[in-house]
């Protein structure tokens, strides 16, 4: 049995079930791949270019949006190149890293989702005392807790998935490497890395799930307690934009790795749902939904067009 050392390269098929589409594809998802990165730029430039939104709350809302600029970066680039009739071919070494960048975005940004709702709990519940406890060097600490968790995350699967010897078949039957779609191929046995990576990845989105459950609970009976009609819509204003990333984010996530059976297309539907759209959405949800961007917006772009102009 060969060294997976020399396996060099694997070969991407592409969406389960669409050949012949690829034209129709690479359109759809370079529209959405172009709006998402100019969508989250323009957050990015509305909150750094406003000295209002310098607090923990936009801080985390920068850093979710750096996220959703990389996040589908990990996948879509590759994918649009073999979907315009470039080669399908994925370096050994370069599946690896996509496979584990991934999971390291991925996660990373799940658990900032819960630092969201620890802020908005703050906010909400000990409004009085959210400047003391949200200090800078507490959002900092957390956001390296989510970073670090991340880091651990991913280097845990992909060190179990590339360790294994891959000596035969190197046709990877999905649109970019994951550990459902590499495992198979693998010559030794895989039942190790299954086992973690399912329990890996389940245990961390339940833990984090549940952890935004616990907060927007006590966030709920906070709102409900509040007398007047609009201290209450104000205060269901500032989590709505959240709560709808969110769902944006764990739907798809709860559908892939909690299947019984699982079912290729509807697999690879729910990760464009999740890699691709659930970033170009998140955009539009904060600039929608989110008064003080819609203003930083507005601003940015009546400094910036007249000088285009000019």
């Amino acid at each position: 049995m060969r060294n997976h050392t020399e396996l060099t390269e694997f070969i991407l098929l592409g969406i389960p079930q669409t050949k012949g589409l690829e034209t129709v594809f690479f359109v759809i998802f370079l529209f959405i791949y172009l709006f998402t990165l100019i969508g989250n730029l323009l957050i990015l430039t509305a909150i750094i270019s406003s000295s209002t939104l310098h607090t923990p709350m936009y801080f985390f809302l920068g850093l979710l949006s750096t996220f959703d600029i990389f996040f589908p970066s990990v996948t879509c680039p590759k994918m649009l190149s073999y979907l315009s009739g470039q080669s399908r071919a994925i370096s050994f070494r370069g599946c690896a890293a996509q496979l584990f960048f991934y999971h390291f975005l991925g996660s990373t940004e799940g658990c900032l989702y819960s630092v969201m709702a620890y802020d908005r709990f703050v906010a909400i519940c000990h409004p009085l005392r959210y400047m003391l406890i949200m200090k800078p060097r507490v959002c900092v600490g957390l956001v390296m807790g989510t970073w670090l968790v991340g880091f651990l995350h991913a280097t845990i699967l992909t060190s179990l998935t590339f360790q294994l010897i891959y000596c035969g078949p190197n046709q990877v039957d999905y649109f970019f490497c994951d550990i459902p779609a590499v495992l198979p191929l693998a010559c030794s046995d895989s039942s190790l890395a299954q086992r973690v990576g399912f329990t890996n990845v389940s245990l961390l989105a339940l833990m984090l799930w549940l952890s935004i459950c616990v907060f927007y609970t006590h966030i709920g009976i906070a709102i409900l307690r509040i007398r007047s009609t609009g201290g209450r819509q104000k205060a269901f204003s500032t989590c709505s934009a959240h709560l709808a990333a969110i769902l944006c984010a764990y739907g798809p996530v709860i559908i892939i790795y909690l299947q019984s059976t699982p079912k290729p297309l509807l697999g690879a539907v729910v990760q464009i749902l999740n890699n691709i759209v659930s970033p170009m959405l998140n955009s539009l949800i904060y600039s929608l939904r989110n008064k003080e961007v819609k203003r930083s917006l507005k601003r940015v772009f009546h400094k910036v067009v007249p000088t285009v102009l000019e």
